[in-house]
């Protein structure tokens, strides 16, 4: 989307496009630019509308399932088929827009940039529609005129060929039923009608028409005296600027000058507005020609109706005959069905009652299997309970041997702590044991030389 081919609209352009052109009734009036932040109901709904407008495919059709034998549970799928419908349609028709890369993801969550590039592109579409449609209405407005001219000619060759038909079949006789014949009676007065109207319509637009033609030359001629007069003025002007640098004038002149000059401006000025208010009033004459032309439209649809009915009536006629022959072959075969219906009731009798007794049959062993699923249902259910109570015990037994492992653990701790403690009470009294052996030792090498000192004196 970074090179667009058609131009991306403001979110007000937008906003006031889709409430004149596409939403009707509350849904224009509460429809805003925070709806385009973007909300995905509001989106989505704007999506539909669209295609409603175009393919006159109504919203309530997207959340339809298909009634297939396959879907189990059809209320289920109901959420998702009316965004995945509204998804596929788009696909098809977003490339007509110009607008190639519509992902699920705009469906859902959509983003702001994004959802005004797609709907610039369905604007564009749409004016590109409503310029096409308004070519073609010409178009047809053209056609329409001249097969309403063949169609006089055809209707009075027409009225010519029976006036013929009527003398050469004086010695026929001909038995139309009375309803046929007063629709028939019908159908020529209101074509009488039909034509006299027509005739009558196109003498007042043909009067309308002249009047446009003259109301437009006498504009054409206005403009041109009215130019005339402005090329007038300006060369008077231009002749007083060279008349005041040569001569000078009394003040009197001047605003006797002045004032004409003031009158011939205002008389300019009526004469402007009363063309713009003849233009005015030939706008509304237009406009009233084209509604004239609408209603012709309606005229020759209804010329149209009238001829495929009298078609109609013919058809009926010969079809009257060939069903008066298949109801008379069909009243003997009613004769022979009679019978053949007597015989088949019996053996439907026969039929009712078999099937009565294995419905009967089927109903018993329903409710055996039904009883039988019942029972074993509660048997798991039981084993079921059974089962969460032995978990239940298992995770209050684990947690006790997580406990007693946490303490035990502790508790070596605590022991690894005090034989540390009793490690280092024993390594300092060896010690100390040690150096008293030694003083000791020392004292009775002291003591022993002491003595012998002594027995020496003695």
């Amino acid at each position: 989307m970074t090179e667009n081919t058609f131009p991306v609209y403001t979110a007000d352009a937008i906003v006031n496009f889709y409430r004149t052109e596409v939403l009707t009734g509350q849904e224009a009036k509460h429809f805003t630019k925070s709806d385009l932040t973007p909300v995905p109901k509001a989106v989505q709904t704007l999506y539909m509308r669209v295609l409603h407008l175009l393919y006159r495919f109504k919203p309530e059709c997207h959340s339809m399932v298909p009634l297939l034998e396959n879907i189990q549970y059809p209320a289920y799928n109901e959420g998702a088929t009316s965004i995945l419908s509204v998804y596929v349609r788009m696909r098809q028709f977003l490339p007509m827009c110009l607008v190639y890369d519509f992902s699920l993801n705009d469906l859902l969550a959509p983003k702001k940039q994004k959802t005004l590039i797609i709907l610039s592109g369905i604007l564009n579409f749409l004016h590109f529609r409503k310029q096409r449609m308004e070519m073609i209405q010409e178009k047809q407005a053209k056609f329409v005129r001249c097969f309403v001219v063949r169609l006089g000619r055809w209707l009075r060759a027409v009225d010519f060929q029976t006036l013929i038909f009527t003398t050469d079949t004086e010695q026929l006789i001909v038995t139309i039923p009375p309803e046929q014949q007063a629709e028939a009676d019908e159908l020529a007065a209101a074509l009488s009608e039909l034509q006299a109207t027509t005739v009558h319509e196109y003498q007042e637009v043909n009067m309308k028409n002249d009047s446009i033609a003259e109301w437009k030359t006498k504009i054409a001629e206005k403009t041109q005296k009215l130019a005339q007069v402005k090329l007038n003025v300006t060369n008077l002007k231009e002749d007083i600027t060279k008349l005041k640098s040569q001569i000078v004038e009394s003040p009197e002149e001047l605003k006797s000058q002045m004032e004409k000059m003031r009158d011939n401006v205002k008389n300019i000025k009526n004469s402007i507005e009363q063309t713009d208010e003849r233009g005015v009033e030939l706008q509304s004459m237009v406009q009233s020609v084209t509604q004239t032309e609408a209603e012709m439209q309606q005229m020759y649809n209804l010329l149209l109706d009238l001829e495929s009915s009298m078609n109609n009536t013919k058809q009926l006629q010969e079809e009257h005959q060939e069903l008066t022959v298949q109801y008379e072959k069909k009243q003997k075969e009613l004769k022979n069905l009679c019978s053949e219906e007597g015989q088949l009731k019996r053996a439907l009798g026969m039929k009712l009652d078999k099937e009565s007794k294995q419905n009967i049959r089927r109903q018993k062993k329903r409710e055996m299997k039904e009883q039988h699923a019942q029972d074993m249902l509660g048997q798991c259910n039981q084993i079921h309970h059974k089962r969460e109570e032995m978990a239940n015990k298992i995770q209050d037994i684990s947690n006790e041997t997580q406990q007693l492992k946490a303490k035990i653990q502790n508790l070596r701790d605590v022991c690894n702590k005090e034989t540390e403690k009793a490690q280092a009470l024993l390594d300092t009294l060896s010690t100390s044991m040690d150096e008293l052996h030694r003083r000791i030792e020392m004292n009775i090498v002291d003591l022993n030389h002491d003595v012998t000192k002594m027995s020496a004196n003695f």
